[in-house]
C-alpha cells in the first residue's frame, strides 16, 4: 500500500486547515514540530507568504517540489531559489484584493475624518460642543496616489474615485490601459498626493520602498496608508515623521515586524493600526484556502498548478 503523501503546514496560524487536507488523504506535519521522516518524505508546504521560509530549511526537505502560499503574498519566499532548487511556488492570485481595497479606504476615512480619535473622545466623556468647529477636511477634490496598480491598486481607485477623489498612481511598469494617470515618479506621486495608499506586491527590490523622502513629500498636512507589506515602508522614518510632524497621518494594516509591539507605537501621534486583517474575510479565506488545497492536488497528480508566483 503506498504511503500517503506529507503535506506540511509551516505556520501555526494555518492549523485549522489540517482537516480539509487529511480529508484529501494527504497526511500532515508540522513545520514547529518536525520529525526527521517528515523531513524526509514532505512534498508540499502549504504556507504563509508573509512568514520567511529560509532556504536552508527546503534544502533539507529533499522530495519537496511546491510551496502553496495561501496568501496573494509571496514575500516571505525566495521564488527563484526555490525554482532553481525544481520547486514550484503558488499563490492566492487576487482573491481577496477587492477585500483589501474595502479596509483600505476604511482605513482612509477613519484616519483622515478621526473616527477613531472621535470614538475615544465620546466614550472618554471628552465631548465638547466646541470641537465640531474645528473639522477636518472631507475627501471629495482631495488627491488620492496609488502605489501599485495590480488587482488591489485598482480596486483602491475605483472606490476612492466614488468618493470624489482625484486618483493617479505610479508603479515600475507602465499600463497603457490604466483609467488613471500614471505619474513620472514615486517621488512625483507623493508630492502631488494629500492620500498616498500602498498596495504593491513587496518583494526584494522595493525593501524601504517608501523611504524618508518619500514621506516628506507626502507632508505634514497628508496621510500614508500601507496594505501592501511591512517591508515596503521604512517603518523608523516614518515614526519619526509622524513624531516630528514632517507626516500628518498614517494608517497601517501591515507592518515591520508581525505583530508589532504594542509599545513601538505608544507615543506615535495620529495613527490608525489594525492587525493584518484587511484580505482575511469570511469571503475571501475559503477561496484562498481552496485555492492552495487545488494547487497541491494537481502538484501532486503530475498536473500543472492553477496559480503559479510570477
Amino acid at each position: 500500500m503506498t504511503a500517503a503523501p506529507i503535506v506540511l503546514l509551516s505556520h501555526p496560524m494555518l492549523s485549522p486547515m489540517r482537516p480539509a487536507l487529511e480529508a484529501q488523504g494527504w497526511a500532515v506535519a508540522e513545520r514547529w514540530a518536525m520529525t526527521p521522516e517528515a523531513s524526509a518524505a514532505a512534498r508540499a508546504i502549504v504556507h504563509a507568504g508573509e512568514v520567511p521560509l529560509p532556504t536552508d530549511f527546503l534544502e533539507n526537505l529533499p522530495k519537496l517540489g511546491l510551496i502553496a502560499c495561501v496568501s496573494v503574498g509571496y514575500d516571505g519566499v525566495d521564488v527563484p531559489a526555490a525554482r532553481a532548487r525544481g520547486i514550484e511556488v503558488t499563490h492566492a492570485r487576487g482573491l481577496n484584493a477587492e477585500d483589501v481595497a474595502d479596509h483600505a479606504l476604511g482605513l482612509v476615512l477613519a484616519s483622515w475624518r478621526n473616527i477613531v480619535l472621535g470614538d475615544e473622545v465620546v466614550r472618554q466623556g471628552r465631548w465638547r460642543d466646541d470641537d465640531r468647529m474645528g473639522p477636518r477636511p472631507g475627501l471629495r477634490g482631495r488627491r488620492l496616489g496609488v502605489v501599485g496598480l495590480g488587482a488591489i491598486g485598482e480596486a483602491v481607485a475605483r472606490r476612492a474615485e466614488a468618493f470624489g477623489l482625484e486618483v493617479a498612481w505610479w508603479g515600475p511598469r507602465a499600463k497603457p490601459d490604466a483609467a488613471w494617470p500614471r505619474a513620472e515618479s514615486l517621488l512625483a506621486l507623493a508630492q502631488a498626493s494629500d492620500i498616498l495608499v500602498v498596495a504593491c506586491r513587496a518583494d526584494a527590490s522595493n525593501r524601504g520602498l517608501i523611504d524618508a523622502g518619500v514621506i516628506e513629500a507626502v507632508g505634514p498636512r497628508g496621510l500614508i496608508v500601507n496594505v501592501a507589506r511591512g517591508s515596503v515602508v521604512d517603518e523608523e522614518a516614518l515614526i519619526a515623521a509622524l513624531k516630528d510632524g514632517r507626516l500628518g497621518r498614517a494608517a497601517l494594516d501591515v507592518f515591520a515586524q508581525e505583530p508589532t509591539p504594542a509599545d513601538r507605537w505608544a507615543d506615535v501621534p495620529n495613527t490608525v493600526l489594525t492587525p493584518h486583517t484587511a484580505g482575511g474575510t469570511v469571503d475571501s479565506i475559503p477561496r484562498m484556502v481552496a485555492q492552495a488545497i487545488e494547487n497541491v492536488r494537481l502538484f501532486l497528480a503530475g498536473e500543472p498548478v492553477a496559480s503559479p508566483a510570477p
